[in-house]
Order: C-alpha cells, then structure tokens, then sequence
C-alpha cells in the first residue's frame, strides 16, 4: 500500500472509508468461515460484507451465527444482531461497546460453547499477567475460576453480577492495558449471553435437585 499511497498522494488514501476513520486495514479473519484469511481493506466495511465477500461466509451459513470478536481477543465480543449492521471501523464498533483493535476478527458459529470460550480467554490473561499490579494479579485468576464453574453452571445467578463487578475493578487499574484486556471479553460475555449462563445455572440447580 505505501507505494501506492505515495504514487497517488495523502488526500487520495484519507479518501477511503468514513470521517475520522479514513484509510484502510489489514483484517486478519479466523475460526468458523470457509476460508479464513488475511485481507487488506478499506476502514467502515459492513462486517457482513467482509466475511461474506473474503472467506467465503459462515460456515453453514450467516444464521448459523453465534458471535464475533471484531478486533482481537481483548476486546468484547458481540451477537449476531449486531453484526448483522455494524461496520468495521473504530467509531462503529466502539458505539456497540467494542473495539477494532487489532481487527483479529474471531468468528463463532452456533456450536460454540461460548462461556467455555470466554473461560479459555480468561486462563490465557490469567497466565499471562506478570503479577506486579494486585488486581490483575489476583483479578484475573479469580475471573478464570468462576468462569471455569460457569461452564458446567456450577455456580449462582449472583455470582454474574460478582463477576461483572469485580472485571470492572480490574479494568482501569493497572499500569498496563493487560487488565482492561483481561476483563473486556467477560464484561462482552454477561452483556450479551448472560441468559445462556442463567439457563446453564438453572440446568446444573434442576439437575441437583432432581438427584437429591
């Protein structure tokens, strides 16, 4: 591209997407599409569009949707209903409460566990934190444990909103964006799923009695 842009002049390149967000981005693309790739393109293309016209679509189709996470593993992921309209950029995607990023879109289709996959995310920031700030430190393993519990819905509707509270004491707290990265993905997970963990909660309660 930088030739290109030195061929056809600034203006030119500030011409491609939208105000604010002008220029393009290289989109890596993985998981559940026909054909993951990396593609350079231009900032406030549909998301739709950049899965449907590059990797060939979901796999088994768009309504086979479950989630995207649009820019990399630290940022929230979002539903379905919102991918459907929303655009790759930054302004977009931080007006439906996630972020661009590292645009590392991840797509989830309908056989994602998707609390197993946010307790997957949640051992990774575990293990990745040095440790020198306490609320990382002890934030992001504590996260991993309850996360852990919530996959087999081992655990209480309450602790959703403990969880919720306690990311949000690690976001914002520590020398570096490692906890703001640590607690977006559980903070994408309850605004979006947490029926999902309630019906899982619910499930485990029902099973319990019904052997007691």
């Amino acid at each position: 591209m930088a030739p290109t842009i030195l061929r056809r002049g600034a203006e030119w390149f500030a011409g491609i997407g939208r105000p604010n967000n002008s220029g393009t981005k290289v989109f890596c693309i993985s998981g559940h599409v026909n054909k993951p790739c990396n593609v350079e393109e231009e900032m406030g293309i549909p998301l739709r569009e950049l899965i449907e016209r590059h990797c060939g679509g979901v796999r088994g189709g768009w309504d086979n949707l479950l989630a995207v996470i649009p820019g990399g593993a630290s940022v929230p992921l979002i539903p379905k209903s919102i991918c459907d309209d929303v655009l790759m950029d930054f302004d977009s995607l931080k007006a439906v409460q996630t972020g661009l990023g590292t645009a590392a879109v991840i797509v989830m289709d309908k056989s994602t566990d998707v609390i197993k996959a946010i307790q997957r995310l949640a051992y990774f920031y575990k293990h990745e934190s040095c440790g020198q700030c306490t609320p990382c430190r002890e934030g992001t393993g504590w996260m991993w444990r309850v996360l852990t519990r919530m996959v087999k819905g081992d655990s209480r509707v309450p602790e959703i909103d403990l969880l919720q509270e306690v990311s949000k004491e690690i976001e914002g707290h520590t020398i570096c964006a490692l906890g703001d990265a640590a607690a977006w993905p559980v903070q994408g997970l309850i605004r979006h799923f947490r029926p999902e963990i309630e019906r899982r909660i619910a499930e485990r309660n029902g099973a319990r009695i019904a052997a007691e």
